[in-house]
């Protein structure tokens, strides 16, 4: 520690924001351990009037000799009689072969009822974002086995992607499916202002699934303080990095919700009296939301970070400042609307890496293929809806619609790749011509089946008889 000193010049607390005056330091005086100054971002404990009861603070202002804090643990109890001792660094989080499978709350403390960290290497969060020079260009994919997500819109290694959505949605269900299908070396999961069902629901899906010991929880409760929410995503970020890194390891980070994150930043804005812009959120909300997001890599000669996070949209609003802002940082965005993953509005801005590269030489041809008769789907349900009158073809148009829907967008539907792609096909081949198709000959001939499923079971019927 490089502090033990202890201040008590408190001016002034507003919420969980202390401010504290420091005694001026003298011209030329040694630097002693009692006469270090804090910087930007060190660490503090704030004890109470008794010196007693130590609670987490970190520096997040300073103005000739004021200093500000935020208290993680929250201001109750906390007086102008309270006192402020400096640690002289960051804030460290415990990252090691034992945190794997552990549970742990907004302040890195662990909260599973398991043995304690306290002797376990530790990593500082908030670091620089690698070097692009050390970057290696996204080639590699993150299989999810969730066709809407595989087939049409792949999932990159290095990719840094958000699922928008609004309150009501399954997007926790969804993120908890990711976390078990993915066939990365370790999920990092860091939970923001969860309900306690939330929570519950993602630990018995680890576990239940058999993927709780590749698996570290973050998580921050709605009933515990909101500043820690502020640290969840960086504790996350800062073992991932250190698994890609050191192990090699292929790191998927999954966040929930990035919302929350940002009303907190809000918060934290309104207390320290910050000038407000859009809708109340602090000018730096870009800067902020970045300097998450960047930290996916793929490392040259190491492992990878992956991001998928969920982003609620107020009021379905997607010019709303953390969805906007989010939108010109990652690369493409899961739309999750009525329960299903819309394939329109879902984007992969990196999935031309992978498609028929690392995946089947169809791949690309089948995406496009079906998303262009399910476009045209929607338009004879609207033709229906009008009671204008459908041709056969639209009819058929109709049936291919209803069995995308029920075999694809379904998000309890788990396929391989090789299988999702076999399966569309099939839902082809049921529903239209080989000419109707308006592909590459020899992938028809290749991969088309000969007969459907019902008019195979009808020539051995025949046969039989």
């Amino acid at each position: 520690m490089a502090s033990l000193l202890r201040h008590t010049a408190i001016t002034e607390i507003v919420g969980d924001i202390l401010r504290l005056s420091l005694p001026p330091l003298a011209e030329n005086a040694p630097a002693t351990s009692g006469s270090v100054r804090p910087r930007l971002e060190d660490m503090a404990l704030v004890y109470d009037a008794n010196g007693e009861n130590p609670r987490l603070a970190q520096v997040t202002q300073m103005e000739e000799a004021v200093v500000s804090l935020q208290v993680y643990g929250g201001t109750k109890g906390i007086s102008t009689r309270s006192m402020v001792s400096f640690l002289g660094e960051a804030m460290r989080v415990t990252c090691s072969e034992n945190i794997l499978g552990r549970v742990f709350n907004g302040a890195g403390q662990v909260v599973d009822g398991g043995p304690a960290l306290d002797d376990d290497a530790k990593t500082m969060i908030g670091t620089p974002s690698v070097n692009p020079m050390k970057r290696s260009l996204a080639s590699k994919m993150i299989r999810t086995n969730l066709p809407m997500i595989d087939v049409f819109n792949c999932l990159v290694e290095s990719q840094k992607i958000p699922i928008f959505s609004v309150a009501g949605e399954p997007y926790n269900a969804l993120l908890a499916r990711i976390a078990i299908e993915a066939d990365a070396d370790i999920v990092i999961f860091g939970g923001m202002g969860l309900i306690f069902d939330d929570v519950h629901l993602f630990r018995r899906a680890f576990e239940d699934a058999g993927v709780i010991a590749r698996t570290v929880m973050f998580v921050n409760q709605a009933s515990d303080p909101v500043l820690e929410r502020l640290l969840v995503p960086d504790m996350a970020l800062a073992v991932a990095e250190r698994f890609a890194v050191d192990q090699g390891k292929r790191v998927l980070v999954l966040l929930t919700d990035m919302t929350a994150f940002a009303d907190a930043l809000k918060e934290v804005g309104i207390a320290m009296e910050k000038v407000p812009a859009a809708r109340g959120y602090t000018g730096d909300l870009y800067s902020q939301l970045a300097r998450r997001y960047e930290k996916a890599c793929d490392y040259q000669g190491a492992g990878s970070v992956t991001i998928l996070s969920v982003t609620t949209m107020p009021g379905d609003d997607v010019t709303h400042p953390v969805p906007d802002n989010t939108g010109y940082i990652t690369e493409g965005q899961f739309y999750l609307h009525g329960g299903v993953i819309d394939p329109f509005g879902s984007l992969s801005r990196l999935k031309q890496h992978v498609i028929g590269k690392e995946t089947r030489e169809d791949h690309g041809a089948v995406m496009n293929t079906m998303i262009r008769f399910y476009a045209a789907a929607r338009d004879a349900a609207q033709k229906q809806s009008m009671a204008f009158e459908l041709s056969e073809y639209d009819e058929r148009l109709l049936t291919f619609g209803a069995l995308f829907r029920e075999r694809f967008m379904n998000l309890s539907v788990v396929l391989k790749l090789e299988e999702a792609l076999d399966l569309c096909w099939q839902t082809m081949a049921e529903c239209f011509s080989p000419e109707e198709l308006l592909m590459k000959k020899d992938l028809v001939e290749k991969y088309l089946p000969k007969q459907t499923p019902k008019e195979k079971a009808g020539a051995d019927v025949k046969a039989a008889a």
